[in-house]
């Protein structure tokens, strides 16, 4: 995992104080590993370092003004099952204290003390060597690669589906998520932290333009926008389409996608319906079971 200055400064558009806090290093067993991290203000959190003892102790470190490295041993000093020890990083964020960061480099150096030759000397590993682990601990800075999401997922369509869809996909690690529909209003107030919403009147249009990059998730209000949008993203090139219906639907898609002049071998590129049919057509059903498919290793099919 890695630094994510979206997720700060969408914490930071809503809270005038915002403090970071960083499994920096950890040893034995623990409940999550290096790089997880949570963002905490006086009266909430995004994000979960594992829960338990250890997190409520951070989030009252965080909220007591704590910065720099702290250590706990989660049996002795917390008396967690787990034993390990594990290391956070806790930084405290203000909007001009965002603007003054220096992302550019695909690195971040954190702290609140005049930086030695060693902290510079860290962000050289990372820099020089891709596989070399992040985050790095040197004193009380922490040294951190920016996020860059390896996977990029469009949903399309802001209806319940949608809109349970892209609850469980924002908080996942190494994703980022376009969120398309129509109509403004058919979004929720509360767009979670770093979805990109997009209003596009004429979506298939959109499609056509855009369609070969990553992965698309058909969730539409309209079976002729749905098939439009299938028939946009196979003649773009789109890799992987999950479309949301029922078998019977399916079999109709594939005749009107031969009629439009596609291959069965293209079609074959949708995947229809998406998500797990045992789990039921709950929307935060179907959700999980898409979700379980996007987590799944990329060799099987999941879109």
């Amino acid at each position: 995992m890695s630094f994510d200055p979206l997720r700060l400064e969408a914490a930071l558009a809503a809270h005038d104080d915002v403090w970071r806090v960083v499994v920096a290093e950890t040893r034995g067993s623990v409940p999550r590993g290096p790089g997880t991290s949570m963002l905490v203000w006086a009266d909430g959190q995004d994000g979960t370092i594992g829960g338990g003892r250890l997190e409520w102790e951070a989030l009252a470190a965080a909220r007591a003004g704590r910065r720099g490295a702290i250590r706990h041993a989660l049996g002795p000093s917390l008396g967690q099952c787990c034993g390990g020890a594990v290391t956070l990083h806790i930084s405290h964020w203000t909007r001009d204290l965002l603007d003054e960061v220096d992302f550019s480099g695909g690195l971040a150096a954190i702290g609140h003390t005049q930086p030695g030759p060693e902290v510079m000397e860290a962000a050289d590993r990372l820099r020089d060597n891709p596989d070399a682990p992040s985050p790095l601990l040197v004193g009380d800075w922490l040294v951190e690669r920016i996020a860059a999401p390896s996977r990029r997922v469009h949903v399309w369509g802001a209806g319940h589906v949608g809109r349970a869809l892209v609850s469980v996909l924002a908080p996942l690690p190494d994703l980022s998520v376009s969120w398309i529909d129509d109509a403004a209003a058919r979004f929720p107030g509360d767009i979670p932290a770093g979805i990109d919403r997009i209003v596009a009147v004429d979506m298939p249009r959109l499609a056509a333009r855009n369609g070969a990059e990553g992965e698309h998730l058909l969730l539409t209000y309209s079976h002729d926008i749905d098939l439009a949008l299938c028939h946009a993203l196979l003649t773009a090139g789109a890799p992987r389409i999950g479309l949301i219906g029922s078998d019977t639907k399916w079999a109709r898609f594939r005749s009107r996608l031969r009629q439009l002049g596609h291959t069965d071998a293209a079609i074959a590129r949708i995947r229809c319906p998406i998500g797990n049919p045992a789990l039921g057509k709950h929307p935060q059903a179907i959700a999980v079971g898409v979700a379980a498919e996007i987590l799944a290793p990329q060799e099987q099919d999941l879109a």
